[in-house]
């Protein structure tokens, strides 16, 4: 019987040579089911009735899909997959981070945005896994905007779509709280956002709209969520949203950072060890709360970019998601920091 022992340690020089794989812009989802199966089975050492677990399909199929991986001589002494590459990163963040599942977008080259294909690969994961009945929680931002076009449209009965955050006083090119309208649209759900401002002047003020402006009922919705949906932003960088519109100015950034925080997720900024920096702003941001959030049996976490590391990292403490979407290149990178602060 072949050993289910799990190895967490990564080598910087595997790490290295797998970013270093050849990228693919897109594969289909036998493709890469049949090449994960491949890598457990083979690498990993897995049995088949784990595998089967762990991918969510009978075990049926994953013989029939490790005949089909030495069929087409995909299987030799390693695995030569086109995903092959991409299925090792994936495979090390589940193990690092304690994911369900870890869904690593190619880049054509190390400097390419990250976002389109990340939102991507995010569109497709949405196509499969949203269901009937389903209540989820949305956030905002670039990434899951780029999400929308990737999705594929279907009618699904009594879904309902929540914002979990306010929205902006003046819309640019576009809007990014409408983000949970649109996305309720392409599955002709109901969508419910936050009728305010992401942060007001005081905390009276969100005290106020929540308990006699009706949106308490809003909020609440938010006890009893199936999926959550979010992004994070970087701070260092300003490639947080929040700064980009200009909710967040130079000085209140300064504040932030100075205080521990490295991105923000709903708002909330947070420190690398995914807590809540001490900070003013928090008692006026009209978003759900963290511990609410947390409770969703499914936690979908999407983002990547070379500045925001140090913000993924935080935010898998802070959001501990079942499901994390990035690109290759921050997947290594992540892997390659977390593996320094272990020997340290």
């Amino acid at each position: 019987m072949k050993s289910t022992k799990r190895k967490t340690g990564h080598s910087q020089e595997a790490i290295e040579l797998i970013v270093g794989s050849e990228s693919v812009a897109s594969e289909n989802k036998t493709n890469r089911l049949r090449t994960r199966a491949a890598w457990m089975y083979y690498v990993e050492q897995m049995t088949q009735n784990d595998i089967a677990d762990v991918l969510g399909v009978g075990r049926v199929t994953i013989v029939r899909l490790l005949a089909e991986a030495r069929a087409r001589n995909e299987v030799k002494i390693t695995i030569e997959g086109k995903l092959a590459g991409l299925t090792a990163l994936e495979r090390m963040l589940e193990q690092s981070f304690g994911l369900e599942r870890a869904i690593v977008a190619p880049l054509s080259t190390p400097e390419t945005d990250p976002i389109v294909p990340i939102a991507a690969a995010t569109g497709a994961y949405l196509s499969e896994k949203v269901q009937h009945g389903m209540r989820i929680g949305v956030g905002w931002g670039r990434t899951l905007s780029g999400t929308l076009q990737h999705i594929g449209a279907r009618s699904l009965n009594d879904l309902k779509v929540i914002s979990l955050l306010g929205g902006i006083a003046q819309p640019r090119r576009f809007n990014p709280p409408e983000f949970a309208w649109q996305f309720a649209q392409i599955f002709q759900g109901e969508g419910y956002l936050i009728p305010a401002p992401a942060l007001v002047d005081s905390q009276e003020t969100r005290e106020a709209l929540i308990e006699r402006c009706g949106l308490k009922d809003v909020f609440e919705m938010a006890d009893d969520l199936d999926m959550v949906l979010l992004s994070i932003g970087g701070i260092e960088t300003a490639s947080s949203t929040s700064y980009r519109v200009g909710l967040i100015d130079e000085a209140q950034k300064r504040s932030l950072i100075e205080n521990g925080a490295v991105g923000d997720m709903l708002f909330h900024f947070y420190d690398r060890n995914g807590e809540i920096v001490s900070d003013p702003v928090h008692e006026r941001v009209m978003s759900v709360s963290m511990d609410k959030l947390q409770k969703a049996p499914v936690r979908i976490l999407t983002s990547g970019g070379p500045e925001k590391v140090e913000a993924l990292l935080g935010a898998m403490k802070l959001l501990q998601p079942t499901v994390f979407i990035t690109d290759e290149v921050s997947a290594a990178a992540m892997l390659k920091k977390l593996q320094a602060e272990n020997a340290a």
